[in-house]
């Protein structure tokens, strides 16, 4: 690989004016620059970004941290973090799995956003005690150098099953995601709190925010004639799966079995009847956790925020 040595050489100056033009120093002039930098394309020279971003302190990339790539609910958060991202003059990458961890110790990356229930809380702590910058969307975390950027998950879902409640089921399903999953912990627990507030009958099969568990939950419900049922999806995928296997077996949806999901999106629109949603901008949450990391990258007072959430019956 071509080296600011080998440039030196090929120019005839020092390795001290190669590495002035290239980094766009005003120490040489603007002829000695535009030759250094003609040589330098010739040889095919690839800068050493990491040695650069080293004595720079700093990359300007960040990096958000994803448990899977599965299902429609990333695209609007990607898009919201992206386009935040650019304003503020950063680059984003996405990331899955252990190794690409490793990049925030490297100094590869300036700061990292987890929504990945796989990062394990030891491992945050460990990078936050370092010094490093983290925002968590999926977890309560206290530490001066990480900061939540949270959804309102108890509010919409208190609303979500109150309007069960006021058509009348006499019984409630609750279909989870996965265990000690933060976001499927608390919206649990506020389903269940209005259940019990109404005095209705209230069970938990648990799922894995995937379409084919909520499918699967149907299989476990015991559905008696003459009653009405809710059943409150914990996020649309296993809205659709319940939806369909209801379909399925040709019962009554939107009649004996009313349904409601979370994160309201467009699929479970557009089913017949449609799955109504407990709502929230996936894009404002992906920009305001971009815009949490950059100003505790820039040593910023930043406040844990929270994402308000809504539910239109």
């Amino acid at each position: 690989m071509v080296g600011i040595r080998d440039i030196a050489k090929e120019a005839n100056v020092s390795i001290s004016t190669v590495s002035y033009a290239l980094n766009g120093s005003a120490r040489v002039s603007e002829g000695t620059r535009e030759r250094i930098l003609a040589i330098a394309n010739e040889m095919n020279y690839i800068p050493n970004l990491a040695g650069q971003n080293l004595r720079r302190q700093k990359t300007d990339i960040i990096a958000v941290y994803l448990a899977s790539y599965q299902g429609t609910f990333y695209g609007e958060l990607l898009e919201g973090m992206h386009q935040k991202a650019v304003e503020l003059g950063l680059e984003l990458i996405v990331c899955s799995g252990k190794r690409s961890r490793l990049f925030l110790p490297q100094r590869l990356i300036d700061g990292i956003l987890v929504l990945d229930v796989t990062y394990e809380k030891e491992e945050l702590l460990k990078y936050a005690d370092l010094g490093y910058p983290i925002v968590v969307l999926d977890r309560q975390l206290t530490h001066e150098h990480i900061r939540s950027v949270l959804l309102d998950n108890k509010a919409g879902s208190k609303k979500a099953v109150q309007s069960l409640v006021d058509e009348g089921i006499d019984k409630l399903y609750i279909i989870s995601g996965p265990v000690l999953n933060h976001d499927s912990s608390e919206r649990a627990e506020a389903a269940v709190e209005v259940a019990k507030a109404s005095n209705i009958e209230c069970e938990i099969i648990e799922g894995d925010f995937t379409e084919a568990s909520g499918y699967s939950a149907g299989e476990k419900m015991d559905l008696e004639q003459d009653l009405k049922y809710g059943i409150f999806a914990l996020n649309d995928e296993m809205a659709l799966g319940i939806h369909n296997y209801m379909i399925e077996k040709a019962y009554h949806v939107g009649k004996d079995i009313l349904i409601r999901g979370f994160d309201k999106n467009q699929v479970t629109e557009y089913l017949v009847p449609p799955v109504k949603s407990v709502s929230y901008s996936k894009h404002k949450w992906g920009a305001m956790a971009v815009e949490s990391l950059q100003k505790m990258i820039k040593k910023e007072e930043v406040e844990n925020k929270i994402v308000a959430t809504r539910f239109e019956n």
